[in-house]
C-alpha cells in the first residue's frame, strides 16, 4: 500500500483514475455558473437594424447559437451531480443524533461512490481508532477488521494528526502486494474487492473519523464519483463534529446522573434486592427518578423510589439536567432522614416535604418510602402522590394501597397515614416509578394494572429471583413510543428469603 500527497492521475473526468494501490489525488472544484448570453454584435453587413429577416433570407448570426451537444451533456451531468449532492446533504442535515448522522453519512457515501459496503471509525479521545460502525457489515466482519495491525490499517492512516492523506484507494485489496498480509487475508474471506477511503476532519477539531467504502469486486470510483464524495465529506465533517460533541456531553451527563444513584445494592440478611434503571434522554425528559436501599444501624432497611420534576411553571423537556441535580440533593437528604427516623415513613416524607419547600420551591416530587424488618418480614410504608407498590406472592400479585395524597411540595402541608403489612417468606415487594407504569399501558391506571398482571403471571423460576423478575417486567411491558420516552423507568425489587 502506497501513499502520495501529490496528484498523479491523468484520467479524464468521469473515467476511472489511473492510480494503482493506495494513492492521494487532487480534485478540481465544481465549475462556476455558466456564462450569460453574449451581447448582440453588430451585423458585419450593417443589417442589424432589428427588422425581421425576409422570407427565404437567412437569419443574421447574433452570436447566440445553441451550445455544442458535448457541452450540453457536460452541463447536464454537472446539474445532476449538484442535485444528487444536495439531496444527500439535506438527508444528512435532517439526521438527529450521532447514530443517525453516521448511518446517513455511510449510506450516502455508498450511493455517491457506487460502493457496496462501508466502515466508519471515530477517533478515540487519546488519538487512534475508536469504535467501528458498519454499513452492510455485520458484527463479525467489524470485529475481524479491528484485528488489522495499525501499521497496515487504512483507518489509522486517515486518522493521523500529521501527514494525513486526502484519500486512499486500492482497487484490489485481496491481491495488491502493497496491502498488508492481514488485510489481504480478510479481504479474501469477507469478499472485499476495491476500497476507497476519506478522512473526516475539520481545522478546529483535527481528525474526527475515517470512512472506508468497499466494492464487492476489484474496482474503484470514477474521478467524478471521487469529486462528489470529497464535496460531501467537506459538508459532513462539521456536522459530525457537532454530533460527536453532543454525544460527549450526553454521555458525561448520563454518567454524572447515574453517579447520583447507588452503584451497588446492600445485601442484608433475609432480603435479596435488585433494581433496574432506564433513564429517558435528557432532551426529552422533564424530570429525574431515584431509587435507594439504605441499610440502617439496627439491621433494618429503608427502601425508596421517587421522582423530582419541575423547573418552575411551564417546565418541560430539556429541564431534566436541573431536575437530576435536584434529585441528587433530595435523595441525599432522604438518606439522612432515614437514618434518623427510618422506622416512621410518614416522618421521613414529612421532613422531605419541608426540605423541598425550603430549598427547592419551584419543584415537586413523588415518593414512596418503606421501612423493612427482614427478620420479621414486616413492612411499614407511606407514599406521596406515588404509584402503589406491588406485593408478589405465590398466589399472585396485589397492590399495597397507600392512602391518596398529593406529591411533595404541592400543598401547604403534607401528611398521610402509613401502611403496615407482613410478608411471607418468598414474597417480593416491587417499588416502581410512574415511567414504568406508563410504559406498560395507554394510561397510568391501565399501565399499573398491566404491570401487576405481568408480575402475577411471571413463571415461578422468574418470580423467585428478583433480578430476573425486574428483567421480565421490562421485557413484557413494551414501550409504545420507543426512542422518545419522556419518563425514566425505575424498578426496585425486594424478596424475603
Amino acid at each position: 500500500m502506497t501513499e502520495s500527497h501529490a496528484s498523479s492521475t491523468s484520467a479524464e473526468p468521469g473515467e476511472p483514475g489511473s492510480a494503482s494501490g493506495l494513492s492521494v489525488l487532487d480534485h478540481p472544484g465544481f465549475p462556476g455558473p455558466a456564462a450569460g448570453p453574449a451581447e448582440e454584435q453588430a451585423d458585419p453587413a450593417g443589417a442589424g437594424d432589428g427588422r425581421p429577416a425576409a422570407a427565404g433570407e437567412p437569419a443574421p448570426d447574433d452570436g447566440r447559437s445553441a451550445p455544442p451537444a458535448g457541452l450540453q451533456d457536460r452541463l447536464a451531468g454537472r446539474l445532476s451531480d449538484f442535485t444528487s449532492l444536495h439531496e444527500h446533504t439535506e438527508r444528512l442535515a435532517r439526521a438527529r443524533g450521532l447514530d443517525a448522522t453516521v448511518d446517513a453519512l455511510l449510506a450516502s457515501g455508498t450511493a455517491l461512490l457506487g460502493a457496496n459496503r462501508a466502515l466508519l471509525v471515530t477517533a478515540a479521545p487519546g488519538g487512534g481508532p475508536g469504535r467501528p460502525i458498519g454499513h452492510g457489515l455485520d458484527r463479525a466482519s467489524l470485529g475481524s477488521l479491528e484485528t488489522v495491525p495499525a501499521d497496515q490499517s487504512p483507518v489509522a492512516r486517515l486518522l493521523r494528526e500529521r501527514d494525513r492523506p486526502d484519500q486512499l484507494e486500492c482497487r484490489d485489496l485481496a491481491h495488491d502486494p502493497a496491502v498488508g498480509a492481514r488485510l489481504r487475508e480478510l479481504a479474501a474471506s469477507l469478499g472485499l474487492g476495491g476500497c476507497y477511503g476519506l478522512p473526516l476532519a475539520t481545522e478546529e477539531d483535527g481528525p474526527l473519523a475515517a470512512a472506508l467504502w468497499f466494492y464487492d469486486e476489484p474496482a474503484g470510483p470514477t474521478e467524478r464519483q471521487r469529486e462528489l464524495a470529497h464535496r460531501y465529506c467537506e459538508v459532513a465533517a462539521p456536522l459530525l463534529a457537532k454530533q460527536l460533541d453532543a454525544e460527549k456531553v450526553r454521555r458525561t451527563t448520563e454518567a454524572l446522573r447515574r453517579g447520583l444513584l447507588p452503584d451497588r445494592l446492600p445485601r442484608p440478611t433475609g432480603l435479596r434486592l435488585a433494581a433496574r434503571l432506564v433513564p429517558a434522554g435528557l432532551d426529552h425528559s422533564a424530570g429525574s427518578d431515584w431509587y435507594d436501599a439504605i441499610p440502617l444501624p439496627d439491621g433494618t432497611v429503608g427502601l425508596t423510589v421517587g421522582s423530582v420534576s419541575g423547573d418552575g411553571p411551564g417546565a418541560g423537556p430539556g429541564s431534566a439536567p436541573g431536575a437530576a441535580a435536584a434529585m441528587g440533593r433530595v435523595r441525599a437528604a432522604l438518606r439522612a432522614y432515614a437514618v434518623l427516623e427510618g422506622e416512621d415513613p410518614v416522618s421521613v416524607l414529612g421532613d422531605l416535604e419541608l426540605l423541598l419547600k425550603t430549598t427547592e420551591p419551584t419543584r415537586s416530587a413523588t415518593a414512596v418510602y418503606a421501612w423493612v424488618e427482614p427478620e420479621d418480614r414486616r413492612i411499614t410504608l407511606a407514599g406521596a402522590g406515588h404509584c402503589p407498590p406491588v406485593l408478589v406472592t405465590r398466589h399472585g400479585a396485589e397492590f399495597v394501597e397507600t392512602s391518596l395524597s398529593a406529591p411533595l411540595g404541592m400543598l401547604s402541608c403534607w401528611e398521610a397515614p402509613g401502611v403496615e403489612l407482613t410478608a411471607d417468606r418468598g414474597d417480593t415487594l416491587l417499588l416502581y416509578t410512574e415511567g414504568l407504569a406508563r410504559r406498560c399501558g395507554p394510561t397510568l391506571h391501565a399501565g399499573q394494572a398491566n404491570l401487576r398482571r405481568a408480575a402475577a403471571d411471571a413463571p415461578r423460576d422468574v418470580r423467585i429471583d428478583p433480578d430476573r423478575l425486574c428483567a421480565h417486567l421490562l421485557a413484557v411491558c413494551p414501550d409504545p413510543a420507543a426512542g422518545a420516552a419522556t419518563d425514566d423507568l425505575m424498578l426496585l425489587a425486594a424478596r424475603f428469603e
